[in-house]
């Protein structure tokens, strides 16, 4: 339906009153339900907002017609759209998935009502409470309450006629003492009545009430001399008091509250509901929605409050008090919702969040991929975190220097790749314009060199730059990337050695990430990496470079003559061992001769150079 369609069909009809309107297609199926508090006002703006989402686009597309339904208030449209969603599913309105098949304590609507455990929720006057997360927790707790108000289990019909005229006998289950025999008026209906408000004081947590009754009926067979049932309702109350001590308590000052939590990621909400009871929890509930068309939190969390409040899912009763995480129109008079700023309904808020968190964590792990899954992609999760980057660091390089007292200098260039060494991508850097020991030099030029080359060759960039070093290496490195316009764009951090503190540009003060975190583990293999990968390549160089200046230093002895018998002998030593023809046929005759009488002059005493140098980074 196009907007031009609208204002000819619709404009003028839509009544300006609160209602529920539905979206129809052209095959008559229902696309969409809502409810608003002004139906002209809320259906007008899905045709004059330009600024819609593509999911609400889409649906407008299909829509052939738009039926309403007035009502009295705007609770009552809460309540009618709630029911309409149930009964057609349209296929644009939130997934609503909770535990419905959770289980639930029924006590039905009939002459010495039975109490039992079921999953279905039948409309039939009975009192249902729950949900409840777990089925043995719910057999435990009817096990408790039958073991202290016995009920029938029976299917009779036991009205007052029938029992009048002595049609049932008493079972097995009124010997083993689980039934009281109503079925033979040995117990009267006040008395099981009675029996019944009590398990549903129990149910809802109130156990002064109960303890007071049971007291009462204890005093009472006491008085009257029947010391064998005064003794079994002391036991009653110590069996209750048992259990009373095992119950979640929050507060004893808290009365009957309904704590809603809220979290939400791309395309779901979770709320997590807690209902209390003098002072202690007495049901949870988990409730995924499946967002359709980007709802907002506020008409999300309205609709899963609604749905705990609607009599098809059957709750017993409504808390006197809603602790919500943030304002929402809820027009059900009575009924005032808050926003707890500290205390113990701040606490509780706070729990249900935390429940809310959890399954939001728990639809994650459901949606991670196969490689999300691997540990190493949960260690660069942890960096992205710990280092606040704005993308996963699939991609890293670490520099480090080496040095002999300013002789020989390298850089040393190691490469991550989702976690893990890329030892073909590992380079070493011949530092060209510093002369002596100067690191922060050093730093600046590999930095540059290596990233100049990387942007002409239009390879990629990594997502993390670290330098073994402080603030000093760091600036240096930092200078390059100004250079060369880069800086900003590649995140780039420093780590000292002394308490390994990470160093960010132009911030004096270091971060200290936990020294058992995976993240901090792996800047330290890699700076470890680069630190080996370095001093390897320096000895290299340091090895190669004294053993070809004894050769060059030889009078009419080139580099190239140096290189040809080197590769030849592959050492001094075994140079010294060859015979004049090999070394004639390798370099000539002439060179040859130059070769072996510099080899036969006695060998001038020089200072021992076996220990390993001192090197510095």
């Amino acid at each position: 339906m196009t907007p031009e369609e609208y204002r000819e069909k619709y404009r003028d009809s839509v009544p300006d009153q609160p209602g529920v309107y539905r979206y129809i297609n052209s095959d008559e199926e229902i696309l969409y339900i809502g409810k608003a508090k002004s139906l002209r006002k809320r259906v007008s703006s899905y045709f004059n907002n330009g600024d819609l989402s593509f999911r609400i686009k889409t649906m407008i597309r299909y829509i052939a017609r738009i039926e309403f339904t007035i009502v009295s208030t705007e609770q009552d449209a809460f309540l009618l759209e709630n029911a309409l969603i149930k009964q057609h599913q349209p296929r644009y309105n939130v997934d609503l998935k909770d535990d419905k098949s959770y289980p639930y304590i029924v006590i039905k609507k009939e002459d010495f009502p039975r109490i039992f455990l079921t999953r279905r929720v039948i409309r039939d006057g009975s009192t249902y409470l729950g949900p409840y997360t777990s089925v043995n927790n719910v057999r435990n707790v009817l096990s408790l309450l039958t073991s202290i108000f016995p009920v029938r289990t029976c299917t009779l019909a036991l009205t007052d006629k029938n029992i009048e005229a002595g049609k049932f006998k008493v079972c097995l289950e009124y010997h083993i003492k689980n039934c009281l025999g109503p079925c033979q008026a040995l117990q009267s209906k006040q008395e099981y009545d009675d029996n019944m408000a009590e398990i549903k004081n129990l149910l809802k947590s109130n156990f002064p009430s109960v303890l007071n009754y049971l007291k009462k009926r204890m005093n009472g067979f006491a008085e009257q001399m029947d010391f064998e049932h005064a003794n079994e309702f002391k036991e009653k109350i110590e069996i209750l008091k048992a259990w009373q001590s095992k119950s979640t308590i929050v507060s004893p000052t808290l009365h009957n509250l309904d704590v809603y939590g809220y979290t939400e990621m791309e395309g779901f909400a979770f709320i997590s509901f807690l209902k209390i009871s003098n002072g202690t929890i007495i049901q949870t509930r988990a409730i995924e929605v499946k967002k359709v068309l980007d709802e907002s939190r506020e008409e999300i969390l309205a609709l899963v409050i609604i749905e705990n409040l609607s009599p098809e899912v059957a709750i017993e009763e409504r808390g006197d008090e809603l602790i919500v995480p943030f304002e929402i129109d809820l027009p059900i008079e009575g009924y005032k919702h808050i926003i707890p700023l500290a205390g113990d309904k701040k606490k509780l808020l706070e729990l249900a969040t935390r429940n809310a968190l959890y399954a939001k964590e728990e639809k994650m792990k459901q949606q991670m991929t196969s490689e999300e899954k691997n540990p190493s992609f949960r260690i660069m999760r942890t960096l992205k975190d710990d280092l606040k980057l704005k993308e996963l660091p699939r991609h890293i390089e670490c520099f480090d220097n080496s040095n002999i007292q300013g002789t020989n200098p390298v850089s040393a260039c190691v490469v991550f790749r989702d976690a893990k060494p890329s030892k073909r991508d590992y380079r070493i850097f011949n530092v060209r314009t510093v002369e002596g020991p100067d690191d922060f030099a050093t730093m600046e030029e590999v930095i540059y060199r290596r990233y100049k080359r990387l942007t002409e060759e239009g390879q990629p960039l990594p997502q993390l730059i670290i330098v073994d070093g402080g603030k000093g290496q760091l600036s240096s490195a930092v200078e390059s990337l100004k250079k060369l316009d880069l800086y900003g764009k590649v995140p780039i951090v420093g780590i000292a050695k002394r308490l390994e503190e990470i160093y960010y540009p132009e911030d004096p003060m270091p971060l200290y990430i936990n020294k058992k975190s995976e993240s901090l583990k792996l800047i330290q293999k890699m700076r470890d990496e680069a630190h080996r990968f370095g001093i390897t390549k320096h000895r290299d160089r340091r090895s190669k470079a004294f053993t070809k200046t004894e050769l060059v230093g030889i009078e009419g002895i080139g580099e190239k003559t140096t290189e040809l018998l080197l590769k030849h002998f592959k050492s001094v030593k075994k140079l010294r061992e060859g015979t004049r023809e090999e070394i004639t046929a390798i370099v000539g005759k002439a060179r040859a001769e130059i070769i072996l009488a510099y080899f036969s002059e006695p060998e001038a005493p020089v200072a021992d150079t076996t220990a390993t140098p001192e090197i510095t980074e």
